[in-house]
């Protein structure tokens, strides 16, 4: 069942920002292989569709990152080939995913994965600020002016230093609280 390193790496793991993370900063937000245990454990909750799969793994890390489908999917068909999961129904091209008996032993045989991937998830959570919705809002604010400005136009090297500045003043700031 196995399709080989590269069908491997595909649905490997990786946790991309999508959605309203920009930028490409950042690292895997799951190490190699606990995607899959996440979503077993998601699926062991109740069958879903993989939109419904990426909507939780967003709840999970606080509502700040979503895993991109172009990870997702892939990784359940991975799970499908592998006898993790089965579809449960199809209904307008849509596959309605739920755990195996071969999945669920396979959970339970890679529990402490499972723990170290959902409390790295956890410790995302916190990191997002999700329990000071202000500090959410106040890096929203602040996001969109700096993109609202640099729309405007070509910034003069005076203006490039003033934002610059600001942002760096900021940061001293808050690292001195």
């Amino acid at each position: 069942m196995h399709q080989g390193h590269e069908r491997q790496h595909r649905g490997g793991g990786l946790f991309e920002r999508g959605g309203r993370r920009e930028g490409g900063r950042g690292g895997r937000m799951f190490e190699q292989g606990s995607l899959r245990l996440v979503i077993l454990k998601l699926l062991q909750e109740k069958p879903r569709h993989g939109y419904e799969v990426i909507k939780a793994i967003e709840e999970l890390v606080g509502g700040d990152y979503s895993p991109s489908p172009g990870v997702i999917y892939p990784t359940l068909t991975l799970l499908e080939e592998l006898g993790y999961t089965a579809i449960e129904a199809e209904t307008g091209g849509k596959k309605l995913y739920r755990i195996t008996a071969e999945g669920s032993a396979f959970l339970a045989e890679n529990g402490e994965a499972l723990a170290l991937a959902l409390q790295r998830l956890e410790t995302a959570q916190r990191a997002s600020g999700s329990s000071a919705p202000e500090l959410r809002r106040a890096i929203q604010n602040f996001r969109m002016a700096l993109h609202t400005r640099l729309e405007k136009g070509e910034l003069s090297q005076d203006q490039i230093h003033a934002i610059v500045d600001a942002i760096d003043l900021a940061a001293v700031k808050i690292e001195r609280i």
